[in-house]
Parts: structure tokens; sequence; C-alpha cells
């Protein structure tokens, strides 16, 4: 096994900044990726085209390894370390550093497309229902009202923490017209929706959609009831490693967001178990909506497909799987 290959400053200072969540939400981690394997993509002095590659997989993986979990890390790196393509180390950099261009480019412009695409769903005199806060989802609504169309919200809570208030807050700055209802209320108000309309913390290959707890039961009852569901995710929540939203793990939170010590005590001994996300199946959902255009959760798989290569894909490893750092040597290339 060979030294590892040294990192540029920026890589270990922005991986420390995401693993300590200085750096945090799905854009922001996916850009400060990108800029960080840019540097690594300028900086390395590797002169051989295998110890280029091994240099950027080991960035790859050194910023992999603070946040595995936070879909859009990963996602950045598969789109820049998959484009690493040249038979000599000024071709590779040229290419790494094109695809991280590309990709921040993509991300500054996202979520004004996906609004975009998004907004045409919408018809004048529409009222739509929301979950939780997205900024995806608002979107949609903020270019239908740019368009001149007259849209409505019917806005659930989203207990414990009632992120529907920030929704409600920031729909009223756009000129809706807002009722906040509790969220046991949803089926009831239903019948007055024209479109339910949430975001993703993630999707899955096969179009499941992984969204704040309560969005599972909103789109049953919306199905029941003949309201569509529209989910509004930028690409960059796709998670290729996973084939359904049911393998993806769920976030347990503080009890203390359900119920206070006074509470606990008064009531005895309880478990009381606060999951934040849950997972809608596919056949729930009408459309999920992207920067790139609007799909069919059945077909979300070709898109993963043409940004992010095979969902098995993770090119910040040896192509043999192995350690990013211990393959591509030869007798030629240096070791530092």
């Amino acid at each position: 096994m060979t030294d590892d290959p040294p990192l540029a400053d920026a890589v270990d200072d922005t991986a420390a900044d995401i693993a300590t969540m200085e750096i945090r939400g799905a854009a922001t981690i996916a850009a400060a990726a990108a800029d960080a394997l840019a540097a690594q993509a300028r900086e390395t002095a590797a002169d051989t085209p295998a110890a280029y590659r091994r240099a950027m997989r080991h960035a790859g993986r050194r910023l992999y390894d603070t946040r595995p979990t936070a879909v859009s890390l990963p996602n950045a790196l598969r789109y820049t370390l998959g484009r690493m393509e040249g038979d000599d180390v000024e071709a590779l950099r040229e290419s790494v550093l094109a695809a991280t261009t590309a990709f921040t480019d993509r991300l500054d412009r996202a979520q004004n497309d996906l609004g975009r695409v998004g907004a045409n769903r919408l018809r004048d005199g529409d009222t739509v229902m929301t979950h939780c806060h997205s900024t995806d989802a608002l979107a949609c609504v903020e270019h239908a009202v740019d368009q001149g169309k007259e849209v409505s919200a019917i806005v659930k809570e989203t207990r414990p923490r009632n992120q529907g208030h920030i929704t409600a807050a920031e729909l009223r700055g756009m000129g809706v017209d807002v009722t906040l209802v509790v969220d046991s209320a949803a089926r009831r108000y239903l019948d007055d929706a024209d479109h339910v309309l949430v975001g993703a913390d993630s999707i899955a290959a096969d179009g499941g959609v992984v969204n704040k707890i309560g969005t599972s039961g909103l789109a049953v009852n919306a199905r029941e009831r003949g309201v569509p569901i529209m989910v509004a995710a930028q690409t960059i929540k796709l998670h290729p490693d996973t084939l359904t939203g049911h393998t993806v793990e769920i976030e347990m939170r503080d009890e203390a967001e359900v119920i206070d010590a006074s509470a606990r005590e008064e009531i005895g001994e309880i478990t009381v178990e606060n999951p934040a996300f849950d997972v809608t199946p596919p056949r729930y959902v009408d459309a999920i909506v992207t920067e790139s255009g609007q799909f069919p959760p059945e077909s979300i798989v070709t898109l993963m497909r043409e940004l992010f290569g095979e969902s098995a894909d993770r090119p910040w490893e040896a192509p043999d799987g192995t350690n990013a750092d211990s393959a591509d040597t030869d007798a030629t290339e240096p070791t530092t």
C-alpha cells in the first residue's frame, strides 16, 4: 500500500466544517464538496494519471466519510468524480474542473428552474395543501404567483416542531391566502385542495419519497380523495444508493419535542418515540418535480443514472471497490 496522497487544505477544512455542521443544508454541502474537489484538482502534484486519480479519490473519500448519509454529499462526488476522464494528468485535471463548474452552475439554477416546472402544474385559482417547510415546494408557488395566478394554501402545522408556521409566513409574504390547520384535520380539508405539494429529504431509486413524518399518511388520504400529490425536490435529493425508501434509516429525534419533564412525571413510565421522517411509496405520488423536469416516480431511476451513473457507482473508491488510496499504483509513479 502506498502513502496517502496529500490533500489540499480546502479539502480538510471543508470536511471538518461538514462534519461539525458548520456547513449544513443539502445545496450548501454539495457546493462546498464540489469547490473542495476543484481545489484538489488544481493543487495536486501527481505526475501520472494513476497517481492523479488516486489523489482525487482520496479527497472524495475524505469528504464522503464526514456525513455519508447526507444525500447531496455523495451525489456531488458522483457527479464530479464520475466525469473524471483523460489519458494524461492535464486532461484529468481539466475534466474534474469542468465537472465541478457544471455542478455548481446547476446548483445555482436548480431551485429557480424547479419552481418554473412546478408552477406549470398549478392553475389560476388552485388551492394547495402543504406539509412541513420546503423551499423547493414554495418555489413552485412563488413562480405561479409571479405568473399572475391566484393560489391559496391550506398549511398543516406539522407538529411537533410546527414547521408549517414558517411555511404559512412565507406564503403570506407572497400574497397567498393561507388557512392553517392542525395535522389531524388534513383529511377534512383535502376536499378543498386541488394539489398536495410537499418537498423531500431524499428520493429512492423506485421513486419512494422520504420526507417529514406525516407525509405518507397525507398522501394515502389524498389518493383516496383523488387529490394529486406533487413532490418538489432538486436532483441533489435523489438517492442512488437506495433501491426503496424503506431501506433509509429514519432519524429518531429527542422526546423533549413531544413531552416535557412535568408531563412525563404526571403520566408515568412510558416510551416516547419521535421519528423525524416517513416513507411515501411511489404508488401514492403523481409527479416528482425537479430542475430537470417532472417525472412519474417509476422514471426517477432513469434520471439518477443520467446524472450520477449506475446506482452502485462510488467514484471515490477504486474501480475494484478497494480503498481509494491503495489502488492504481505502478512502478513509475511517486508515492508522495
